[in-house]
């Protein structure tokens, strides 16, 4: 058996698809789920995602369970005789293993009903531009709304054989940002006759940086980072547009709109100083990942009758969109220890596949101890 979801990840590992676009791979879904027993199992399309509902004995409560589905937009560069098929794209966060989990986990229940009905919830567009927040409003959703959900995610840096999370906050309040700056371009050899987006960019990140030491509350937990810039079109032109790119993120859900605000009023300072226009987007915004104590405490008690270890987990600023999942409904989500040398969204991510089975059995046990 444990083969066989080997197979199915490295069959997922092949058709990486981005946010919404999803559609190889909800077919592949579709077609592992149709070859199980069908008298107790309901599936329901939402965009590219799915709603796969296995009714209980009884029914009197719902647990879900949620996977993300989606990939990233990177050249994969693992070596893999599985590598993606897709040029450009790879599953570079383990979605692939999101998945395979998901569904060895909802054939046990198949094969193995128990006393509540489980909701399993196959999300697209996780790393943008969010599919949590607008899969709870469709109807089905409703209809079938989980008195307590949960999820994972891998972890590369903890053991295979290894769980871990925490209550509370686990994962931060993120924002992407993206921000054009319009200039004159022109002559390098005639800088005075210019706008010079370049160096307007560049001002604008040394400011940016101020703002997390100087703006938000020192106790207030918070990350400002620009990763990306483009400018100009050769060394001798003086460049007319520029683009930066970066993320905020924060374990307060209140300081996002307020480095959003400080964001504006930098660039309108950018603006006077520097003859430009600008645009500002924030992109996809993520709320926290905020456990649940009393169902960590109902994992924790699971995880003890497996052959799986349990550690409490550190706060970290990744986001995931699961938190608005848990904005809504109680729940948690914890880390399956992958054991790679390189991490989350590196083109040479390579999870140990001994650890899908771990996450089979801790998903399960959780699901009949919840």
């Amino acid at each position: 058996m444990e083969r066989q979801w080997v197979q199915v990840r490295r069959d997922l590992h092949q058709i990486p698809e981005i946010g919404y676009q999803e559609y190889k791979t909800q077919g592949y879904l579709e077609s592992m789920i149709n070859r199980l027993p069908q008298e107790h199992l309901h599936v329901e399309k939402w965009k590219t995602g799915l709603f796969v509902l296995v009714k209980g004995i009884e029914g009197k409560r719902t647990i879900g369970y949620r996977a993300d589905i989606d990939g990233l937009p990177i050249k994969e560069e693992t070596g893999y005789s599985f590598a993606s098929q897709h040029e450009g794209y790879m599953h570079a966060c383990g979605h692939d293993f999101h998945m395979t989990i998901a569904l060895g986990a909802l054939t046990e229940v198949v094969e193995n009903r128990m006393q509540d009905d489980i909701l399993f919830i196959f999300q697209p567009a996780e790393e943008g531009p969010g599919g949590a927040e607008p899969m709870q409003t469709s109807d089905f959703f409703q209809q079938h709304r989980p008195d307590i959900i949960f999820a994972l995610h891998i972890d590369p840096s903890l053991p295979v054989g290894t769980v871990a999370t925490k209550p509370g906050v686990l994962f931060a309040n993120t924002s992407e940002l993206f921000i054009d700056f319009y200039g004159k371009g022109g002559h390098a050899a005639y800088p005075h006759l210019t706008s010079d987006m370049l160096m307007a960019a560049s001002a604008f990140n040394l400011q940016l940086q101020q703002l997390v030491s100087r703006v938000t509350d020192p106790l207030s937990e918070a990350v400002v980072t620009l990763g990306k810039m483009v400018a100009g079109t050769a060394g001798n032109i003086v460049a007319e547009h520029a683009r930066v790119e970066g993320t905020m993120r924060t374990l307060d859900p209140q300081v996002i709109p307020l480095l959003r605000e400080h964001i504006q009023t930098l660039l309108n300072g950018i603006e006077e100083r520097y003859h430009c226009s600008t645009s500002v987007d924030f992109g996809a915004s993520y709320y926290m990942v905020d456990n649940d104590s009393a169902s960590v405490e109902q994992f924790k008690t699971a995880i003890q009758r497996t052959s799986v270890q349990y550690q409490e987990a550190p706060i970290s600023m990744a986001g995931e969109d699961f938190g608005y999942f848990l904005k809504n409904i109680p729940g948690f989500m914890f880390w399956l220890g992958v054991e790679s040398p390189y991490g989350l969204h590196h083109s040479k991510l390579q999870p140990k596949e001994e650890a899908i089975h771990v996450g089979i059995e801790a998903v399960t046990a959780a699901l009949e101890k919840l």
